[in-house]
């Protein structure tokens, strides 16, 4: 299996600073989104602690598979900012949102907490293939709203469960063996908060519309637009994309 990605971050229309921070390693197939939160310097500091540490957490276990790889990753990370944070008052419940996925034999293995997502094109249709662990999806979760109604709930960008902000994190792990050329994408929400599955769909299929013959300047050229159209719909916080195509 051959993995063609690209991906990139973007401050937005609206935040003076950028809290969002990717990971790329296409020597190992892994790829993730962090969004930080927390006051001052919090959220950037949780976000791109996270980044900085998978690296070197996944190459000193390669021996492990890949579900208990990304989850031992994550709690990892968890602890590290959790002591970062207990060290220095500042950055007191400062925490960050973690997507990632990891591509092995065949087999997509996804990694979340909080309100990033991972998406997949599959037979010219988008799935979400992650859950939001935000207040609002509790609220969809008990039939309270349907997930157009929960667009305009004030407390939308509540997370009920985040990487750092607590000693112990639970992370959801599954495996989803990859059919042929399927697209992946993660993203922050900064993406799916301004631009609806409809349009990111959308956008996709106009710029890929063979994903076995994608090249990489396509790939890259999708992840620009999708930031761009986040931009144009307002930008209100910051935007990250990564896509990912798993080319046989």
């Amino acid at each position: 299996m051959s993995i063609i990605a690209a991906g990139a971050t973007d401050i937005g229309q609206k935040r003076k600073t950028n809290q969002d921070s990717i990971c790329l390693l296409p020597e190992k197939n892994f790829f993730a989104v962090a969004d930080g939160m927390g006051g001052h310097s919090g959220g950037d500091i949780a976000s791109q602690t996270s980044v900085a540490l998978m690296p070197q957490f996944l190459s000193n276990n390669e021996n492990l598979d890949p579900a208990p790889l990304i989850e031992k990753c994550i709690k990892h990370v968890n602890h590290q900012i959790y002591n970062k944070a207990s060290l220095q008052p500042e950055l007191k419940g400062m925490g960050t949102t973690i997507s990632a996925v990891l591509f092995k034999g065949g087999i997509l293995t996804i990694g979340n907490v909080g309100d990033s997502r991972v998406y997949m094109v599959h037979d010219q249709k988008l799935y979400q293939m992650t859950r939001d662990h935000s207040f609002v999806q509790e609220k969809i979760n008990m039939g309270i709203y349907t997930r157009e109604e929960a667009l305009n709930d004030p407390q939308k960008n509540v997370l009920v469960r985040s990487v750092g902000f607590e000693e112990a994190v639970e992370v959801d792990v599954f495996n989803y063996r990859i059919c042929k050329n399927d697209i992946f994408l993660v993203c922050s929400d900064g993406l799916h908060a301004k631009v609806s599955d409809h349009d990111i769909l959308h956008v996709v299929r106009r710029n890929i519309s063979d994903s076995a013959h994608a090249n990489q300047e396509q790939v890259e050229k999708t992840v620009q637009e999708l930031i761009a159209l986040a931009n144009a719909n307002g930008g209100q916080d910051n935007i990250s994309v990564i896509i990912a195509i798993a080319q046989q």
